[in-house]
C-alpha cells in the first residue's frame, strides 16, 4: 500500500520534461515479438505495467531488460505463445500480446486482461477483427485461445474507434498473407508512434493517425530503434494541477497538439496558456472559471483519461462546469472521494455537474483507480491542510516519480511506501 501524503496552498513553478508515454510503450513492447530481432526503445517510463510488459516477454522465452529509460530486447529466443493469468491480470494492456502471438506463433493463449475497473471493456473488436483475418478462437470462461495456420488480409470495418483493437489488429497484420485495411480506426498519437515502430521492424503500414490503416506485409529487419513519445496524459495532469494550485509551468519535450483540448478548457477557464511545437507554459492565478460543458471522445476529442483530472481543477472554479462521460460508465470512481474535500458534484448517470467552491479542505482519501488517484492528487494540491490518499498502487502504474516531478515544481508532496 502507498500512502501519497499533500500538503496544499503552494503555488508550482518551474520547468520539467514530461515522462515517456505508458500507453504508447506497452504495445510497442508486444510488437517487438513479431518477428525474432533486437530492439532498442528509449524514453520508456519506469512504471509497474511496463515492467509487467517486459516480465511477459521475458516468460515467453525473450531478452527484455530496462535501465533508467532505455530497454533492450531480443526476441530471438521465443519459446512459447501462452500468458498466464497471473501475468494477464496485472494490466489491461496485456490483451496487445494477442495480435502479436498470433502474428509470430500462429496462436496464442491467454486469459481476459485486468487493469483499473472503469466498467464494460469487451474484447469483442479484438477477437471479430482476427477472425475475419481467418483465425479459429476458443473461449472457456475467462480464457482464450487463438490458432490460426495462416493469417490473411482483410478489409475490417471498426463499429467503433478502438485504440486496443486497432493495435491488435495492426500487429496480427504484418504477418498475414495480403493487405489489411482497417476503416474506423483509432486515430490517437500512440497509433502514430505505433505505426513507426511497426515500420523501423521492416513492416509495410501507412495511415495512423487517420481513420484507415493499411497494413501490407513486413521485410524483417535485424533491429528496430525507437524513441517512445512523451505522455500526453501525464502533461495534462501537470498543467492541470498547476492551474488548480496557482503558479508557472513550462511542460517541455511535450507536443502541445496531442493534448490540446486539455489546454483549450484550461485557457477558458482562465489560464494563460503560450505553446511552441515542443513546450508549454501555463500561467495561473488559481482562480478559475468554470467552462460550461464538455464531452469526452475519441481522439482528437477531448480523452476521457483526462477528464478525472480536470474535474479535480475546476472544484473551485467560479461557476458550472457539465462533463459528459461517453467512453467509460465507470469513469466517475473519483467523485465520491474529491467530495470528501469539499466539492459539490452531482452525478446522473454519464452526466457530472460541478459546481465551484470557495474552499477545499485536505482530508483522508483513498484512491479509485489510475486517474481517480491523479484527480485526488491534483485537488489536494488546491485544498488547505493536509490531503492523505491511500493508493494500492494505482498511481505508479502511470506516473513515474510523481511525487518527485511535483516536489520539483515547488509542491509538497512525498510517497510513502
Amino acid at each position: 500500500m502507498e500512502l501519497w501524503h499533500i500538503r496544499g496552498g503552494r503555488k508550482l513553478d518551474g520547468a520539467c520534461f514530461v515522462q515517456g508515454s505508458k500507453n504508447a510503450s506497452l504495445p510497442i513492447i508486444a510488437a517487438s515479438i513479431i518477428c525474432p530481432m533486437r530492439s532498442e526503445l528509449m524514453n520508456v517510463p519506469q512504471l509497474r505495467d511496463v515492467d509487467a510488459a517486459l516480465r511477459i516477454l521475458r516468460h515467453l522465452g525473450c531478452s527484455a531488460e530496462q535501465g533508467g529509460g532505455d530497454v533492450y530486447i531480443d526476441s530471438s529466443g521465443l519459446s512459447g505463445s501462452a500468458i498466464p493469468h497471473s501475468l494477464m491480470e496485472e494490466m489491461r494492456s496485456s490483451v496487445i500480446f494477442m495480435g502479436a502471438l498470433i502474428a509470430r506463433c500462429g496462436e496464442a493463449r491467454l486469459s481476459l486482461p485486468g487493469g483499473c475497473q472503469l466498467g464494460k471493456r469487451p474484447i469483442d473488436l479484438h477477437l471479430s477483427a482476427l477472425r475475419q483475418m481467418g483465425a479459429d478462437i476458443e473461449e472457456d470462461g475467462g480464457e482464450i485461445f487463438c490458432r490460426a495456420s495462416k493469417l490473411r488480409g482483410a478489409e475490417i470495418l471498426l463499429p467503433f474507434p478502438s485504440v486496443g483493437a486497432t493495435e491488435n489488429i495492426m500487429l496480427a497484420a504484418c504477418t498475414a498473407k495480403g493487405e489489411t485495411v482497417i476503416r474506423g480506426a483509432a486515430r490517437e498519437p500512440e497509433i502514430v508512434a505505433l505505426q513507426g515502430y511497426l515500420r523501423s521492424m521492416g513492416a509495410q503500414v501507412q495511415g495512423a493517425g487517420s481513420g484507415t490503416v493499411v497494413i501490407s506485409g513486413l521485410r524483417p529487419e535485424k533491429q528496430a530503434v525507437c524513441r517512445i513519445i512523451p505522455d500526453r496524459i501525464v502533461a495534462a495532469t501537470i498543467a492541470c494541477a498547476a492551474a488548480a494550485a496557482g503558479g508557472q509551468v513550462e511542460l517541455r519535450g511535450v507536443d502541445p497538439e496531442q493534448f490540446s483540448t486539455v489546454l483549450h478548457f484550461l485557457n477558458q477557464a482562465g489560464c494563460d496558456i503560450i505553446s511552441t511545437n515542443r513546450s508549454v507554459r501555463l500561467f495561473s492565478d488559481g482562480k478559475l472559471q468554470g467552462v460550461g460543458e464538455l464531452s469526452t471522445a475519441p481522439y482528437p476529442g477531448f480523452p476521457t483519461d483526462a477528464q478525472p483530472v480536470l474535474m479535480a481543477a475546476l472544484l473551485k472554479a467560479q461557476g458550472r462546469t457539465v462533463i459528459t462521460e461517453t467512453i467509460f460508465e465507470n469513469r466517475y470512481r473519483q467523485v465520491p472521494e474529491l467530495r470528501r474535500l469539499g466539492a459539490d458534484i452531482s452525478v446522473s448517470g454519464r452526466v457530472a455537474e460541478i459546481w465551484g467552491v470557495e474552499c477545499l479542505h485536505g482530508t483522508a482519501l483513498t484512491a479509485t483507480d489510475l486517474r481517480g488517484g491523479a484527480a485526488m492528487i491534483v485537488a489536494g494540491l488546491a485544498s488547505q491542510g493536509e490531503t492523505v490518499i491511500c493508493d494500492d498502487g494505482h498511481v505508479t502504474r502511470g506516473y513515474e516519480r510523481f511525487d518527485m516531478r511535483l516536489r520539483s515544481l515547488g509542491a509538497d508532496i512525498y510517497l510513502e511506501y
